[in-house]
């Protein structure tokens, strides 16, 4: 009866979905106060029916109710109860519940908190808001309803993919789309205006908090995917360019240029249809990456299903919206003229630059994904384009956009005089040539890589701490005045130290890791990077779910024990399948990190180890780059959004 509470609940909501979609639409172009106010109810009793749903769908995975095909073919009696709760999006069925959840939710939010948006421009939001809500309720309704009924209900169910029994994935998809997902607010706002026929500072303010927001949860997601790569899968590696990180990663690119962008247009109205273009772009990667991880064209880990009928219905999504995005675009490309006029050395200057690395640097993502297609496609070739490839196309980019971002956040708007500046951060140019210098007398190899990677960390971070202390100014207040910065200034400069740490962390560890895999016998001792390791004793141990072979490693530096480390190989009798499960020891400068293998005929097991320096700096610097999108988003300035009084008093100007 729940499950068809849910069900019956998700009819409804695509129901409010299409009215949403229309009525607003209708009384925003004639002007109908009572049509624009129907978006605000029907948006939040759209959030409130898929909330119904989505809840029913949980009950039945939390209480094993085997009579729906999505918790037999997703569940187990024996699974702990925080992987009965996160199978509810373990699946296709249910990832894409709790997509068109966030969907609503977004679009619940621009209602509680558009109250200072002009009423024609918040009814056409929300109005495009809700037929994004719609065209996935139908996708979901036609295509891949989570609530179908098996003819007879086993005793158990097939259990959930053990890779995804893991606190790190219990949290990584709803992250990942609410950044994904919250992009199409972005979209909204973009097409609203267009629509409108206005885009302007105010709209400026308007649209960066929510892209910031959904910037900040997509780099939260992202970096728990990372995190949760580099424990789990047991090849120690944080990043694999597979093609649905690549899907992740190519809108997180684009919502950082556009939140650049989005600057200008608030403070100089300048780049308004670039930013608008970012804006479409953005969600239309989004939706690519809903295509590729559901369609089964491209091959990966992370893939929840290989449909082609689903995959068809999703590129038709993407078709609508995207391609009807772009024809708008092109028809209003009038009302977008640029009003401010700035020099080639200005802070306007610097932020397009930044954005083209940024845009090539994703482009050169994006072909490398997609390349293996076309190739099969069109050639009838199969090809993989793999880590060299993207590490030598991509990396360039990255390290310019590194060397000007502190010179560019320091230019002053309109007209610039680049000495000036450059003379303000002379002490962080010495002190990241300092650091190179270091690093390159002390390291080992000659590798370029780690000294270029820390001398581009200290670069932004101490680059970013000068930024501060410039716009506090000289005098004995300095300290007092530094501390009434507005928050947006703090989360500027946190977040770019962040980036500055993540990238040292990237460099450090590809430069330095060292790797040992050998057969080890069960008492013996050998020697890696300066540690001693003993393989003390291998044992099975029975879990809720899974039988493991369990070692105990002992760690040991300068005959002194260090920690006692226990590498599992995991297998899951339900689901049929191993997982390996790293053992780690975490530091500031390094992790320790051990794998075991499988027994060998002639006795010992196989064992891998690796040092890997400055691991932890990698996922560090991604929480301090959500800490300063967050810190932005407290300052009161995005809450009030600039000119909505005089929008409210003005009206909007006839089409």
């Amino acid at each position: 009866m729940i499950a068809e509470l849910g069900h019956f609940a998700l009819i409804l909501a695509f129901v409010t979905a299409c009215l949403q979609t229309v009525v607003p639409l209708v009384g925003a172009d004639r002007r109908w106060p009572g049509w624009m106010a129907f978006a605000e109810p029907a948006a939040n009793v759209q959030f409130f029916l898929t909330v119904v749903a989505f809840a029913a769908l949980t009950y039945a995975f939390v209480t094993s109710d085997f009579s729906l095909q999505l918790v037999v073919n997703n569940s187990h009696t024996d699974k702990p109860l925080i992987y009965k709760i996160t199978g509810v999006w373990g699946n296709h069925e249910g990832s894409m519940l709790l997509w068109v959840l966030i969907v609503t939710l977004f679009g619940a939010m621009a209602q509680w908190f558009g109250g200072n948006l002009p009423p024609t421009l918040r009814a056409r939001i929300l109005a495009v808001q809700g037929s994004i809500g719609a065209a996935f309720f139908a996708f979901i309704l036609f295509t891949s309803n989570p609530f179908l009924r098996t003819d007879v209900a086993p005793f158990d169910g097939r259990d959930l993919n053990p890779l995804l029994q893991d606190p790190g994935l219990a949290f990584h998809p709803p992250f990942l789309y609410l950044g994904y997902v919250g992009l199409s607010m972005a979209f909204s706002f973009a097409v609203a205006a267009l629509i409108e026929g206005r885009v302007d500072a105010a709209w400026g303010r308007w649209v960066r908090p929510w892209t910031l927001a959904a910037w900040v949860f997509l780099t939260i997601g992202i970096g728990l995917g990372s995190w949760w790569a580099y424990y789990e899968l047991g090849w120690g590696g944080f990043w694999f360019w597979d093609p649905v990180e690549n899907a992740s990663f190519m809108p997180w690119l684009i919502a950082v240029a556009l939140l650049h962008s989005s600057v200008v247009v608030e403070k100089r109205e300048s780049m308004k249809s670039w930013t608008v273009l970012l804006a479409i772009i953005a969600f239309g990667f989004s939706l690519l990456g809903a295509f590729i991880t559901r369609s089964g064209v491209l091959t990966s880990v992370h893939a929840f299903a290989t449909d082609p009928d689903r995959g068809v219905f999703l590129l038709l999504i993407m078709g609508l919206f995207v391609g009807g995005a772009l024809t708008l675009f092109a028809a209003r490309a009038s009302v977008m003229e640029a009003r401010g006029v700035f020099g080639l050395v200005s802070r306007e200057s610097a932020l397009v630059a930044n954005n083209i690395l940024l845009v090539v640097a994703t482009f050169v993502v994006f072909i490398g994904t997609i390349w293996p297609l076309i190739s099969e496609m069109l050639f009838e070739r199969k090809l993989s384009v793999g880590e060299p490839f993207f590490n030598q196309a991509f990396t360039p980019f990255m390290i310019i956009l590194g060397m000007i971002l502190p010179i560019g956040s320091m230019l002053p708007w309109k007209r610039a005089r680049i000495g000036r500046t450059i003379r303000a951060l002379w002490p962080a140019l010495a002190l990241a040539v300092a650091v190179a210098a270091l690093v390159w007398a002390v390291q080992s190899g000659r590798s370029a890589m780690g000294p270029i990677g820390m001398m581009l960390g200290t670069w932004l971070m101490a680059g970013a701490v000068i930024d501060l202390l410039s716009r506090a100014g000289r005098g004995r207040n300095r300290l007092q005045r530094l501390t009434r910065l507005p928050r947006s200034d703090w989360g500027k400069a946190v977040a770019h130290s962040g980036l500055g740490v993540t990238m040292a962390g990237i460099a450090g560890l590809l430069a330095w890791e060292v790797e040992d895999i050998r057969v080890v016998q069960t008492g013996e001792t050998f020697d890696v990077s300066g540690y001693e390791f003993t393989l003390r004793e291998v044992e099975q141990v029975q879990g809720p779910n899974y039988i493991s072979t369990m070692a105990a490693v002992d760690v040991a530096r300068g005959g002194e024990l260090v920690t006692t480390l226990h590498p599992e190989k995991r297998v899951y009798p339900v689901a049929g399948q191993p997982t390996t499960e790293a053992a780690i020891d975490n530091g500031f400068l390094r992790d320790v990190y051990v794998v075991i293998g499988d027994p060998q005929q002639a006795g010992g097991w196989a064992m891998r180890v690796y040092i890997k320096p400055l691991a932890n700096w990698i996922w560090g610097g991604s929480i301090l780059m959500a800490l300063g999108g967050f810190l932005s988003l407290s300052d009161r300035r995005y809450r009030v959004a600039a000119g909505a009084r005089n929008s409210r008093l003005q009206g909007v100007p006839a089409e």
